[in-house]
């Protein structure tokens, strides 16, 4: 997981160059209007939707934004009819990317994506081509500072499969996707607030990346989150310690 986290470094961190030009804003109530869609209005009862919230409050966005846009996915304005799909494909090197996206034009989507796997030499697969690499799961990540043995306690407690120790000391909390909110409220509970906690997908095999294999990667993750369609990428890429100082 530690070459996991790396990467989740590098989205947190474009994460907020985003937000300054409001960009994630747009991906943010996309996916609270399909979560209501899907789910209902009722945070207690929807917990892909509790996850949206807590994820839109995280980054700032204004209580009155985010229940308009749980009004729009439930019906109470006019809206666009988002639809999730999921691309797989390759890029360089035999690394497997995963594109989640939420769209209201599947073709437009299509061949932006198409576009840029075709740009940075990579190509798309078929459906279930890479996704079987992938499993959905809970993460949250914590400072180098938290007390390790305490940390460990309390995510096993709260049912986590695993504490994990990254590269720069930091910790990672890992849950079965469905015990997502309920350990990290029971982490909370114990004093323990996480730096970043999202739902994002793992590999079940890594693929290990040279420096301009990952600078390759890297440019490609850019233009792929830069697409107004696309929610998040995810790839099997392991980018060894000194490859992934050298990219920062």
């Amino acid at each position: 997981m530690a070459g996991h986290s790396k990467w989740a470094n590098i989205r947190h961190r474009k994460a907020a160059q985003d937000a300054k030009r409001g960009k994630i804003f747009t991906k943010l109530i996309r996916e609270l209007v399909v979560a209501a869609k899907t789910g209902g209005s009722t945070v207690e009862e929807n917990p892909r939707l509790r996850a949206a919230v807590d994820k839109a409050l995280s980054s700032n966005m204004k209580r009155d934004t985010i229940e308009k846009a749980i009004s729009r996915g439930v019906g109470a304005g006019e809206g666009e009819n988002y639809h999730e799909l999921t691309y797989e494909g390759y890029a360089p090197g035999g690394v497997a990317v995963l594109v989640e996206c939420m769209t209201d034009n599947r073709n437009r989507t299509v061949g932006e994506v198409r576009h840029v796997f075709s740009k940075f030499g990579g190509n798309l697969g078929t459906d279930g081509s890479v996704s079987y690499l992938f499993s959905r799961i809970g993460q949250m990540d914590f400072a180098p500072d938290c007390d390790e043995d305490s940390l460990l306690d309390a995510a096993l407690d709260a049912g986590a499969q695993d504490l994990e120790t990254c590269d720069d000391g930091s910790f990672s909390v890992v849950t079965d996707f469905g015990d997502f909110l309920k350990v990290k409220d029971a982490l909370n509970l114990a004093g323990f607030m996480p730096q970043s906690a999202d739902i994002t997908m793992s590999a079940s095999i890594k693929v290990t990346v040279d420096l301009e294999g990952a600078q390759k990667l890297a440019s490609m993750i850019d233009s792929l989150e830069d697409l107004d369609d696309v929610q998040n990428v995810y790839t099997n890429a392991d980018v060894p310690t000194a490859v992934f100082e050298s990219l920062e």
